[in-house]
């Protein structure tokens, strides 16, 4: 049976995703509801849900004060926010879910059953701790992301990312202390991820660290040298971006 505790100020949403649930959700039972965050943190600690439905935003604070507030976190959470603010960035950055007002039955049925399946909740607090560090310190550019391997699971700062490199469907990491991280997802998922926040598709298979180029070389069809010596090839309709970039800098 997965514990469910609902955090939503409004009645009527309230009343339709416990609706949904009941009816349509089997081995799911709602533990516990709450309206706000002061009662939030007090239901949470004296209750262990399997999962979490919260409003981003509540009468005194948003959801994230609550996550600040635990002690520990050992659920996996699911947002529920009336717009498409910074704060979606942030958690699909982070690799959490999410609900958009007016909730869709559908949506909501089918969110609660990926949770049911990937309840993973040795992987949780580490997700959060890279959600809240986006959150705090939100620009458009986003701090730090988790990459999961089937090992391991890794919380970088986005900064420490050389370059990308696409191999079939896997994509490869390039740290600047050397290490390499092979993740089993394409590049065109972080491409989305990470185009706000300095990164640059240059070529099919390689995406970049604008602040890791060290000279662009012209001849050959044109290839970038990364600080890190390696070596990063320019498609021809990316050419014009990096020159470009280049001017910008002088």
């Amino acid at each position: 049976m997965i514990k469910i505790v609902l955090i939503e100020d409004e009645e009527k949403t309230l009343n339709n995703i416990r609706s949904v649930i009941e009816k349509y959700c089997n081995d799911v039972e709602v533990i516990g509801v709450a309206s706000c965050v002061e009662d939030a943190v007090t239901l949470l600690e004296k209750i262990n849900p399997d999962l979490v439905l919260s409003d981003i935003n509540l009468p005194d604070g948003t959801c994230f004060d609550i996550l600040e507030q635990l002690q520990e976190i050992d659920f996996k959470i699911i947002f529920i926010t009336a717009f498409e603010e910074y704060a979606i960035k942030a958690i699909k950055f982070s690799a959490l879910d999410y609900l958009v007002k007016p909730i869709d039955p559908k949506e909501l049925i089918a969110t609660i059953n990926k949770a049911k399946k990937y309840l993973e909740n040795e992987n949780t607090n580490l997700k959060l701790k890279a959600l809240l560090a986006n959150v705090r310190d939100f620009s458009d550019s986003l701090k730090k992301i988790v990459l999961k391997t089937s090992n391991s699971i890794y919380v970088v700062d986005v900064q420490d990312i050389i370059r990308c490199e696409s191999d079939s469907s896997y994509t490869k990491f390039f740290l600047k202390d050397g290490r390499k991280i092979m993740l089993s997802k394409v590049l065109k998922e972080y491409d989305e991820l990470l185009k706000d926040s300095g990164f640059l598709r240059v070529h099919k298979s390689h995406l970049i660290n604008l602040n890791y180029i060290d000279k662009f070389n012209k001849t050959d069809g044109g290839y970038l040298i990364m600080k890190d010596s390696s070596s990063v090839p320019v498609s021809q309709r990316k050419r014009d971006t990096i020159l470009s970039f280049f001017e910008s800098l002088t």
